[in-house]
């Protein structure tokens, strides 16, 4: 089962060549392991490298610091295909998030050091924002980074932390300044390497859904790094973390999307063959009319979301927009996840079907990348 494209308006014909490479890649790389890493909690390292290997990751980099200089629809479609795939593996935080950072504010030093091997996949990224006491609001972080000299010592925890097992780089978020007010200006974000001492990976952490993508905590305790490891400017982290979030939030939207799609897809296919009372569950009318409304705004989904990658093409979504298509989207993808559940009967509950997956899967976007209430807010506010 694949994907349909026909009348997209967001790509190219280059575009669905990638696609089609990317197709043949979760086909030979990924769907073949996904079990496994589910019943693991964590995907193998070396797929990262297989996937650098045929450009799948962070192909927006610019081509000096080892990328492709493509355009977001490229990593629109890895999206895309790995979630309609059904397989977890956290390519999306870096290549849509994560390099978007190290692009735009990061030093020519650490452009060099740092983009080549995100690129290839030998250098696995996290971004730690999220800390046990303060989810969505960034300006109650309590991780520090105090000036010793030439260096910062971090100090502070995080959690719910994704690629936080994997990753090689971590950008911290920390306070730099804790007197200063209001208290996003004492905001700074951290490069921190793995190996430094005193950084500490707590569990990886038992999630109801995505099981294969490590989700972790993880410990600061006077961990030393350079002052040139701040990136951009002192202070201007949470500036930094709102200019690039509504490209963080399309990404979401597009997951979301497909995912939906594929759950309906694979429900059109499971009532047609399955039973009840003699027929086929799919020749019940309650069945066509609620199979027929979800395709309807599934066809909604995809024109819209091909509007939004066209816009941030150009340049010009802004983020009540990426907060409107990440509320959007994701709250379709649950309302297709639910009632699709719904048509497989008891199978739905099943994990060894693929839709049990999927909607334990589809509950968390509602929540990251800034919950829904808080798109509502954002939207709201603009008003």
């Amino acid at each position: 089962m694949t994907l349909q494209v026909a009348g997209r308006t967001a790509y190219t014909d280059e575009h669905e060549a990638f696609r089609e490479s990317v197709r043949a890649f979760l086909q030979k790389e990924a769907i073949p392991h996904a079990a496994r890493w589910d019943e693991a909690g964590i995907v193998d390292k070396d797929i990262w490298v297989k996937a650098g290997a045929v450009g799948m990751l962070s192909p927006t980099v610019p081509e000096e610091y080892g990328g492709l200089g493509l355009d977001f629809g490229y990593n629109a479609i890895v999206d895309e295909e790995i979630s309609y795939a059904g397989v977890s593996l956290g390519f999306s935080l870096q290549s849509d998030i994560v390099v978007n950072y190290l692009v735009a504010y990061g030093s020519e030093e650490q452009k060099r050091k740092w983009l080549p091997g995100m690129v290839s996949g030998e250098v696995v990224s996290a971004i730690a924002m999220t800390e046990p006491g303060t989810g969505s609001d960034l300006q109650g972080i309590r991780t520090t980074a105090k000036k010793d000299g030439n260096h910062y010592v971090l100090n502070g925890s995080k959690t719910y932390i994704t690629n936080g097992q994997n990753a090689d780089l971590i950008l911290v978020c920390a306070k730099t300044d804790t007197e200063v007010q209001p208290a996003w200006k004492g905001v700074s974000i951290i490069l921190v390497e793995a190996d430094r001492e005193g950084f500490k990976r707590g569990r990886n952490l038992d999630k109801i859904g995505q099981d294969a993508a490590d989700t972790s905590e993880l410990f600061f305790e006077d961990v030393r790094v350079p002052m040139t490891n701040c990136l951009g400017e002192e202070g201007k982290g949470f500036i930094y973390l709102m200019s690039e979030l509504p490209q963080e939030r399309l990404s979401i939207a597009v997951g979301a999307q497909a995912s939906a799609q594929r759950a309906y897809d694979d429900t059109v296919a499971f009532t047609k063959d399955r039973k009840a009372f003699g027929k086929p569950v799919f020749d019940f009318q309650n069945t066509r009319f609620t199979l027929a409304d979800l395709k309807t705004k599934l066809q909604v989904g995809w024109a819209h979301l091909d509007w939004a990658l066209n816009r941030h093409y150009e340049k010009k979504l802004t983020p009540e927009e990426g907060a409107a298509a990440k509320l959007w989207h994701t709250e379709l993808q649950w309302e297709v996840m639910d009632k699709c559940l719904q048509l497989h009967g008891g199978a739905g509950y099943m994990n060894e079907y693929p839709i049990a997956r999927m909607w334990r899967g589809a509950r968390v976007t509602r929540i990251f990348g800034g919950t829904n209430e808080i798109m509502k807010e954002l939207i709201g506010r603009s008003l």
